[in-house]
């Protein structure tokens, strides 16, 4: 269904305007700690993007239509592909490092070898 009327631009004006305010305040109020979830939602986000530059570039009649449809794709790739790059590196701040997992792995043993001397005295 096409709705071409006057205010077409004005609705499409409106609607921007309003997911642009929704998205501001979406984002400034959430905590540091979300971000990287908030990070995988924009990653999806991204790839409906590149579907509709797709969509865009495949039904393209001029060379202006075919430009901007490119670009679309590859903007849109290129965001989606450096918002995984930068969740991977976040997650990888979560993950124990090798020395902190060796100096548990030993506070273990230790924590065997003093029970079981406990146990021998008891």
């Amino acid at each position: 269904m096409i709705i071409d009327t006057p205010m077409t631009w004005v609705i499409a004006l409106y609607i921007f305007m309003l997911a642009a305010f929704t998205g501001y305040e979406l984002i400034r109020r959430v905590p540091a700690i979300l971000h990287t979830p908030l990070m995988s939602g924009s990653n999806f986000i991204h790839g409906i993007v590149v579907v509709g530059a797709l969509h865009v570039l495949f039904t393209a009649s001029t060379l202006t239509s075919q430009i901007i449809g490119f670009l679309g794709v590859l903007l849109g790739a290129g965001n989606a592909a450096g918002g995984y790059v930068v969740t991977d590196r976040m997650l990888g701040m979560f993950k124990p490092s090798a020395a902190s997992s060796a100096g548990k792995s030993s506070a273990i043993a230790g924590a065997a070898v003093a029970g079981s001397i406990a146990a021998r005295k008891g």
